[in-house]
């Protein structure tokens, strides 16, 4: 039987100090992710883990120098450059993770930021064939104005996803061709738009305990926390200035969802990208700690990710249910 408790006891805040997250995200593990739980449960059906798939609708040849990112034109990888796919294929595409079980479509484009353009134009057509199919329709397309987000939003757009990467010290040492502020314009601009905010970060990118704590405090102030935080891993890509970077352990990633989860308890806290090298117990942590979103697909972007039938084989293995598209909005806390 599930737990509900109808007297939500936590409160959603977002006057957070840095010192109060430093406090949580410093509890011992065990104190953290039974805290973590335990707020899970009061506005979450710790049972459900929303399957989402990214797809890359165009590939490589960016123009910015993220230290991560196997895309960026200036850094020597096996990526291949492709221009942007055709609305039909980007629709079939959709068609198929949706019978294998994704609510989430998310497309993502290596731009710096959207033009307008015919490539924008393509990519309007294509939330709105995948807004028609009833799957909750994402895009990753970079800098974004507030007319490009309305067009988006007018078009079907439910989310936006724009991730903060990591704090605000710590960016400069990752990314030079653009700065935080650009990063929090879009987001602003996608909110304006009522559309739906999808925003998180990548640990392991050399920066220290701070900067993590840094980068969650910069997300649970905003005027609203973003309905969406997806926490990344680094997967080290040869080729990329970051390549030598060591793994990061489940332990920092279960530290970063539970924190996240308690100072955001509303939010889709989402397990991306480093979950192919976890072990199924590995990844029950982060469920317990609050993680209720997965990416499904053997891709993220242009990143290893598990297989679908292995996806399937772990729900099954720990009882979990996916999450049904839009259910944020049929059911208010």
């Amino acid at each position: 039987m599930i737990h509900t408790n109808p007297i939500l006891m936590t409160e959603i805040r977002n006057n957070w100090t840095r010192e109060e997250i430093k406090t949580i995200f410093d509890l011992p593990i065990l104190e953290l992710i039974y805290k973590a739980a335990t707020v899970h449960r009061e506005f979450n059906d710790p049972q459900e883990v929303q399957v989402c798939t990214l797809l890359s609708v165009k590939t490589g040849g960016c123009p910015e120098d993220c230290a991560y990112c196997p895309q960026a034109a200036r850094y020597h990888t096996d990526v291949k450059v492709h221009k942007l796919l055709e609305v039909e294929e980007v629709l079939q595409k959709a068609a198929d993770a949706k019978s294998a079980g994704s609510t989430r479509f998310c497309m993502g484009a290596a731009w710096r930021e959207v033009r307008d353009n015919r490539d924008f134009d393509k990519v309007l057509d294509m939330v709105k064939g995948v807004n028609t199919m009833g799957m909750e329709v994402c895009c990753t397309l970079g800098m974004l104005s507030e007319e490009q987000a309305k067009k988006l939003k007018d078009a079907g757009l439910y989310a936006y996803n724009h991730n903060l990467d990591t704090s605000e010290e710590h960016y400069n040492e990752i990314i030079t061709t653009r700065n935080y502020d650009d990063r929090l314009n879009t987001l602003d601009n996608v909110r304006k738009a009522d559309i739906s905010v999808c925003s998180g970060g990548i640990i392991g990118l050399g920066e220290n305990l701070d900067d993590r704590v840094g980068m969650l405090h910069t997300l649970a102030t905003l005027p609203s926390h973003p309905e969406s935080v997806p926490v990344n891993a680094l997967v080290p890509v040869e080729g990329t200035p970051l390549e030598e970077q060591e793994k990061v352990s489940v332990w920092e990633m279960v530290r970063m969802i539970a924190t996240a989860r308690i100072i955001m308890p509303k939010a889709m806290v989402r397990l991306s990208a480093g979950r192919v090298r976890m072990s199924t117990e590995e990844q029950a942590l982060c469920f317990m700690a609050g993680a209720n979103s997965i990416f499904a697909g053997d891709k993220l972007l242009t990143t290893p990710n598990p297989e679908v039938d292995m996806d399937k084989q772990l729900f099954q293995t720990l009882n979990l249910k996916p999450r049904a598209a839009f259910k944020d909005q049929e059911v208010s806390i």
